[in-house]
C-alpha cells in the first residue's frame, strides 16, 4: 500500500519551504511508502527551482512535475495523477490552509473502504467573498448530482487508484475533479478537516475567476441550465401573447388613446424579451465552446520535465 499526495503549485515560493517540511513529517507519521508530488503549473517566481532542489535532496519521497506553462489547478491536479504510482491519491492545496497534518486522517478514512474521502473545512478563515460563492457552488452540485457533500471547495481529498484511473481517461478539457470523481465512485464519505488563515502571498483565485468557476461547474456537469432556458422561454412566449392579446381587447374597448399611455410598458417587455435572449446566447455559446475544444482535441497539459524520479516519460510522451 502506498500513497501519491498531489499538490499544485503555482507562485508559492513563500510557502513550499514549509510546505515541504510539513508534508514529509505528516507522511512520516503514516508509516506506509508514500511519494510527494510537486505540480509546478507555470510558476513565474522561484517556485519550480525549489520543486527540483526539493526533489534531489528527497529522493523519492517528492516528485516534481514541472509544466510548460500555467494550465489551471485542475489540470495541474490531472497531470500529478498521471504520476501517481499510489494505491491512495490525496490532493493537497500548496497555500497551508489546509494542513499538511490532516493527510494521515483521509489515508486512515479511505483504507475503511471509500472510494473517495471529502472534507469539511471548519471554521474557515476565508473572506465572505470567497464563503459565498463555495456555498453556492455546493448547493448547486448537490442538487445537479444527488451526491450530498458538504465542501466540494476543500482541495484536501482522497481518492482510490481505480477512480483516478477512469478520470485520467475522460478526454473532456473542463473537468471539475470533485464531482467527476462522484460520478464513478461507489463509496463516497467526508470528514472534518481544520483550516487556517494564509500564511504567506495571496489567493490566486479573484473575484472574477471564482465567477467562471461557476460557470465552468455549472456547464461542465450538467445540461440542466438548456433545458430551464426552454422552460422560461416557453413562459415568457406565453405571457406575451397573453399580454398581446389583452392590450388589443383594451384598445378595442378604450380607443387608440389608452394604447398610446402602454408605449413604454411595452418597452419594458421588450426589454425582458431581449435580456433573455442575450442570456440564452450566452449559455448556449458555453456549450458550444466547450464542444469546440473538445472536437480540437489538444492536450490538457504537457509535462516540461519530472524530477525527482529516475525512470520517467520523456517529455514527449507527456502530452496529455
Amino acid at each position: 500500500m502506498k500513497a501519491s499526495i498531489v499538490i499544485p503549485v503555482y507562485n508559492e515560493q513563500e510557502n513550499l519551504p514549509e510546505l515541504i517540511r510539513r508534508s514529509i513529517i505528516a507522511c512520516d507519521d503514516m508509516y506506509i511508502p508514500y511519494e510527494i508530488i510537486l505540480v509546478d503549473d507555470g510558476s513565474r517566481d522561484d517556485s519550480a527551482l525549489m520543486i527540483s532542489e526539493a526533489a534531489e535532496t528527497f529522493g523519492g519521497k517528492v516528485v516534481g512535475v514541472l509544466l510548460n506553462r500555467n494550465y489551471g489547478q485542475h489540470a495541474a491536479v490531472m497531470a500529478g495523477f498521471a504520476q501517481a504510482q499510489g494505491e491512495l491519491i490525496i490532493t493537497l492545496d500548496a497555500d497551508l490552509q489546509n494542513p499538511p497534518e490532516e493527510i494521515p486522517n483521509v489515508v486512515k478514512k479511505m483504507l475503511e473502504g471509500y472510494d473517495v474521502v471529502g472534507t469539511v473545512r471548519q471554521n474557515r478563515q476565508d473572506s465572505f467573498f470567497r464563503t459565498l460563492p463555495s456555498r453556492m457552488v455546493n448547493k448547486m452540485v448537490q442538487k445537479t448530482t444527488g451526491v450530498l457533500m458538504h465542501d466540494y471547495g476543500c482541495m484536501l481529498r482522497g481518492y482510490t487508484r481505480e477512480i483516478v484511473k477512469t478520470m485520467l481517461q475522460c478526454r473532456e478539457r473542463s473537468t471539475f475533479i470533485p464531482v467527476l470523481a462522484n460520478t464513478f465512485a461507489h463509496r463516497v464519505t467526508e470528514i472534518p478537516v481544520g483550516h487556517s488563515e494564509r500564511a504567506d502571498g495571496d489567493s490566486k483565485y479573484s473575484f472574477w475567476k471564482l465567477i467562471n468557476l461557476q460557470f465552468d461547474l455549472l456547464t461542465s456537469i450538467t445540461t440542466f441550465p438548456l433545458r430551464v432556458l426552454s422552460v422560461i422561454g416557453g413562459m415568457i412566449s406565453a405571457f406575451g401573447i397573453g399580454l398581446g392579446t389583452l392590450i388589443l381587447v383594451l384598445r378595442l374597448l378604450h380607443g387608440p388613446a389608452w394604447a398610446a399611455e402602454g408605449v413604454f410598458t411595452l418597452f419594458a417587455i421588450l426589454f425582458v424579451f431581449v435580456g433573455a435572449q442575450f442570456i440564452g446566447l450566452g449559455l448556449l455559446g458555453e456549450y458550444i465552446g466547450r464542444i469546440y475544444h473538445d472536437v480540437r482535441d489538444r492536450p490538457r497539459y504537457f509535462v516540461r520535465t519530472v524530477v525527482g524520479r529516475e525512470n520517467h516519460s520523456s517529455p514527449k510522451e507527456q502530452y496529455v
